[in-house]
């Protein structure tokens, strides 16, 4: 079987999640951070597929269950951030699950589990792991399904994560360990993306060959050079390029967000598009659904989700259907 991680479209058998329960990872806006969650993981659950939702503890399981359906199961973990995108198991398609090394996203957000809980969902999914020990996180690539991976130069190649590694030796290590054999590289991530420039806030696959990138709206986008240059980039690469809006300029406490419809999250009966209370709200939901006619898209508010640092795809993390016997 092949080791290529299978693209994020294909059948799931269910979706893992994580529930926030850090106040000082959202402040002000913990409950309605909450609240928005378990919306998200409502809305996958309803439409029929498994949802695992990971609570921290008693009182945070309390909590997630006040506000979830009868059809979210609930499982306590030790966890430090939701970001499940990162920390989670990366499946191949052989039945394994990797799990590269993890440093707090370079360092900046070290939190006690946040370095074993991919294993342990790998372990108790019956999963064969893959340790690794260079540095790489789920929501900085994206595949197609044929081999072809996009991420970004902002954050593969940055010091804080590899840097005893070339550009040509992350190239190899994405071919050994997940069936990478080409590797679309745009330049920046969004603006104030502690990530470093994740590139599931910036580009995704929504078919292979296939790429949907943000186009600016407003004068005052805070990534219009970015949009253009990742374009660029992609179509002298030969992908085909469909943009969708941007949220326009989102800011909080004078701060801009990295707010982007791009981080949408594909689930096997439909999918989830962040939304931020901007004007172009209706318009980027409009634009991801144009992408995926064989399911249903739908716009979930995730403005409180942000103000932790990341979106509904970085909080979740798919357990592929595997067909191992075909």
């Amino acid at each position: 079987m092949s080791i290529l991680m299978p693209p994020e479209w294909a059948p799931q058998d269910w979706l893992w999640i994580g529930f926030p329960h850090l106040a000082e990872e959202w402040p002000d806006s913990l409950e309605r951070a909450q609240e928005q969650i378990a919306a998200f993981a409502n809305a996958v659950a309803e439409s029929g597929q498994e949802v695992r939702l990971l609570v921290r503890d008693e009182a945070s399981g309390a909590r997630a269950r006040a506000l979830v359906s009868g059809r979210v199961r609930l499982e306590q973990r030790r966890f430090g951030d939701i970001w499940l995108r990162d920390t989670g198991p990366l499946v191949r398609g052989d039945g394994s699950a990797l799990r590269c090394g993890f440093n707090g996203w370079g360092g900046k957000y070290e939190m006690p589990g946040d370095e074993v809980i991919g294993a342990d969902l790998a372990r108790d999914a019956g999963l064969t792991l893959v340790e690794r020990n260079w540095i790489l996180e789920g929501g900085a690539i994206d595949g197609d399904g044929t081999g072809l991976a996009v991420t970004t130069e902002q954050c593969l190649l940055n010091p804080n994560r590899n840097p005893h590694m070339t550009r040509a030796d992350i190239e190899a290590a994405l071919a050994k360990d997940l069936g990478f054999d080409r590797v679309l590289w745009l330049g920046e991530g969004l603006v104030n993306d502690h990530t470093d420039g994740h590139v599931d806030n910036l580009a995704r696959f929504f078919a292979p060959g296939r790429l949907c990138l943000p186009g600016a709206t407003g004068r005052d986008d805070p990534n219009a050079a970015i949009y253009r240059d990742a374009k660029e980039r992609a179509e002298a690469a030969g992908v085909e390029v469909a943009e969708i809006p941007s949220p326009g300029r989102i800011e909080r406490a004078g701060r801009i967000e990295p707010a982007s419809y791009a981080n949408f999250t594909i689930t096997t009966q439909l999918v989830i598009v962040p939304t931020f209370g901007s004007t172009y709200d209706s318009d980027g939901v409009a634009a991801v659904a144009a992408l995926f006619p064989d399911r249903p898209t739908i716009g979930l508010p995730a403005d409180a989700v942000l103000a932790g640092g990341g979106g509904f795809h970085c909080a979740s993390q798919q357990m592929p259907r595997l067909e191992l016997n075909s």
